[in-house]
């Protein structure tokens, strides 16, 4: 597998996770840490850990569970172990 280029390591894996996080939210109906998930049906479960093999090199991500196991993510499928077309955010100097 590829290295993780510098500066990838840590800003593109939490980007990716952010947007597993919302989707979790989504979901499941309410906030992290909201009362109202109490005797939803349905709560988060914590994490899973995942490699994904993308251009930039091979990222370790945590994607949120449920306790159902009814949440399927979009942003980095069940199953999923390579990406195509993601590229960190470039700064340009002019």
């Amino acid at each position: 597998m590829w290295p993780v280029r510098a500066g990838c390591s840590r800003s593109l894996p939490r980007r990716l996770e952010r947007s597993l996080a919302a989707e979790l939210t989504d979901h499941v109906g309410y906030e992290e840490g909201d009362p109202a998930g109490v005797g939803s049906g349905n709560s988060r479960n914590g994490f899973t850990s995942k490699k994904l093999a993308t251009e930039v090199g091979v990222l370790d991500l945590e994607v949120p569970r449920d306790r159902n196991g009814s949440f399927e993510p979009q942003t980095v499928r069940k199953g999923q172990r390579r990406r195509e077309g993601i590229a960190p955010r470039s700064t340009a100097v002019v």
